[in-house]
């Protein structure tokens, strides 16, 4: 018997169809999972009615009731103000497509829930919960129906339409999902945890929490519990010993860690205000101690190596449209705030100049895309950080060979995890993947002659590597001077022009 399929409009579901942006991203994922259901869950009748192959035409008109406007050119008021049928799914708010799903949560218990993931104010929250999430423009379902794509939900055919996948052909949900957050009424919960458990959790994310300053509200309850069950405690009120330790680097003074905790606040809150818009800042070039203004979509943000950086595509520091990583604490800011970002909070004159879409300073290729609705997502950074070694996934790859010395490689580089495209191969090896992956004909046969005289006994690695990468360089020059890099041939080359000058270092 086939197992029923249903997904609950859980925040943790929610959060993993967000692909981890549910901050700016709620009310999309509400659609997405409704429209999953519709077309996967047994108790629908979509299967029977829905051809198997469909356009959005197809779709819209079972989605929506029959008197729900078609036309491309109304906005979302229009549609709303038109569709005279009360019973259309536009006129149902995201707290009535949640809470009346019966999903065994507590209302509360999702608002919290949700709140601790997103970071969002609990008055932002209510309002999010009385708009209509598809009292919206069919071009917004249309690009739901892209995104179902993208996350393996539908199947898009040659023609233009999208097909039903089979039942054992959907994404499985993560066994993490449903446990991903402790609440306050289950067996997850903060107020299940010892008071032990809870000072442990309490220290690990304050070491981390600079990543994130949003952890601040969980902090701030962990501290609330062990301060209401101190009375009780049986360590008489005296702080229990310390037993694990997490050492990040985090190389930024504290009125710059301020500096840079403002900027990212003031990304996450365009991101959580749609239609979003573009930033204008100033920024550092550290090669050459110049400034440059850039112009660019803010996509998504990291924490790697020692510093915060925004990945954004626009005009970048060269003048040319394309992706960038940004150094949060090498932005000089602007001091000017346009309308959209008003309502942010300021930390001393630090912002970032926000631009709304209809502003003649963005881009035409960003308005262009904006309009489209294919406006980067951070699904695409993480695609290239997967596909190749190195935080800079806009550069091109490049095979990178390594060889260690066996006793090296079994204490310090055997059975650790460095990419997903980092792993040992056989010398024997070396010669056809060569020749399969280095075009330039020059190179390769410097390549085979060297691998040629390299002893078979040694371990040999492989990986694909983003080429300049400055990150992949450093994880290089650490495990000198027991690694070979033999490809590429200009990092290579750079390896010794290095080991030379620091042997001059020496020669006094």
């Amino acid at each position: 018997m086939t197992k029923e399929f249903y997904l609950s409009p859980t925040p943790q579901i929610l959060q993993w169809l967000a692909a981890g942006q549910l901050a700016n991203r709620l009310v999309r994922s509400l659609r997405l999972l409704v429209l999953i259901n519709k077309l996967y869950a047994s108790q629908t009748d979509w299967r029977d009615k829905l051809p198997t192959v469909f356009t959005y035409s197809q779709l819209r008109d079972r989605l929506f009731a029959y008197r729900h406007p078609k036309s491309d050119r109304l906005n979302a008021q229009q549609i709303r103000e038109q569709c005279s049928d009360h019973s259309c799914i536009c006129h149902q708010t995201f707290a009535e497509i949640v809470f009346e799903q019966n999903f065994q949560q507590p209302d509360t218990q999702w608002q919290d829930e949700i709140i601790l993931l997103t970071g969002i104010e609990q008055q932002e929250l209510q309002d999010i919960l009385q708009e209509r999430p598809f009292a919206t423009v069919h071009r917004s379902i249309r690009d739901d129906l892209k995104q179902l794509v993208q996350l393996g939900w539908l199947y898009l055919t040659d023609s233009g339409k999208y097909r039903y996948l089979a039942r054992e052909e959907l994404p499985n949900v993560p066994l993490a999902v449903s446990s991903s957050l402790p609440t306050t009424h289950n067996r997850n919960s903060l107020s299940d945890l010892s008071e032990q458990q809870t000072w442990e959790l309490l220290r690990v994310l304050e070491s981390i929490s600079f990543v994130q300053p949003n952890l601040s509200l969980i902090i701030g309850k962990l501290w609330e519990r062990i301060t209401d069950s101190s009375s009780s405690s049986k360590l008489d009120n005296q702080d229990p010993p310390q037993r694990i330790f997490l050492h990040l680097d985090y190389i930024l003074s504290q009125p710059m860690q301020d500096r840079v905790d403002n900027y990212q606040e003031q990304i996450e809150e365009l991101w959580r205000k749609p239609p979003g818009g573009v930033v204008q800042f100033e920024y550092w070039i550290a090669a050459t101690e110049n400034k440059v203004k850039v112009t660019v979509y803010p996509v998504c943000l990291h924490y790697w190596r020692r510093a915060k950086y925004l990945s954004a595509y626009g005009i970048d520091p060269n003048g040319d449209m394309g992706w960038h990583n940004y150094r949060l604490d090498r932005i000089a800011g602007n001091g000017v705030s346009s309308s959209v970002s008003d309502g942010l909070r300021a930390t001393g004159g630090h912002r970032l100049k926000v631009l709304p879409w209809g502003d003649p300073l963005v881009p035409q290729q960003l308005k262009q895309m904006w309009r489209t609705g294919d406006l980067p997502t951070p699904e695409y950074i993480a695609r290239e950080l997967k596909a190749a070694w190195g935080f800079n996934f806009y550069l091109k790859k490049e095979l990178l060979i390594l060889r260690f010395r066996a006793k090296f490689a079994k204490w310090y580089v055997d059975n650790t995890t460095r990419h997903p495209t980092f792993r040992e191969v056989l010398h024997d090896q070396l010669s056809q993947l060569i020749t399969q992956n280095i075009p330039q004909s020059q190179e390769r046969q410097k390549l085979l002659k060297i691998i040629s005289q390299s002893p078979q006994k040694d371990v040999y690695y492989i990986a694909w590597i983003r080429a300049g990468d400055i990150n992949v360089y450093m994880r290089l020059r650490e495990w000198r001077p027991n690694g070979e890099v033999i490809a590429p041939l200009s990092i290579r080359e750079q390896m010794i022009s290095e080991a030379e000058k620091e042997l001059e270092n020496y020669q006094y």
